[in-house]
Parts: C-alpha cells; sequence; structure tokens
C-alpha cells in the first residue's frame, strides 16, 4: 500500500484506512508511540500492559529520585 501525506492545519497527516485500524485494534482515543530507526517511520499502539510498565517504572522513579538524581550528578570514570 502506497499513502500519502495529507495536509492539516500547518502540519501533514497520513490518513489509516479503517481495515488496517480494525486489524491493529486502533480507535480515535488509542494513544500512540510514534518513533523511527533513522529511515522508518514506526506506528504502533500502546497497549494496557506497556501502561503497567510505564505505571511501575514512575512508581521507581518516584521512590529513588534523589537516589537517581545523586547518580546522575556523580562524576563518570
Amino acid at each position: 500500500m502506497v499513502k500519502t501525506l495529507s495536509p492539516i492545519g500547518n502540519s501533514l497527516g497520513l490518513i489509516l484506512d479503517k481495515p488496517i485500524l480494525d486489524l491493529l485494534g486502533i480507535a480515535r482515543d488509542t494513544p500512540l508511540e510514534i518513533k523511527t530507526d533513522g529511515e522508518s517511520l514506526i506506528i504502533r499502539p500502546i497497549r494496557e500492559k506497556d501502561g503497567a510498565v510505564g505505571e511501575s517504572t514512575r512508581r521507581m522513579m518516584d521512590s529513588h529520585a534523589e537516589t537517581l538524581r545523586k547518580l546522575a550528578r556523580s562524576p563518570r570514570s
């Protein structure tokens, strides 16, 4: 499938066809991760399990914030 970008205000958007959205389980309010490997654009839906990892990471960072700040400031060898 070949697509082109469509103007949306001052930006450009990629219109995804409904069969692709249905196949991937993407709805209007589905959060999407967008990244690149330097050559390709990678778009994937963020699932609940991804959210659980993020929440766990946030809790760990909150509970160890001071230690992490000290590590970030320490000189590198």
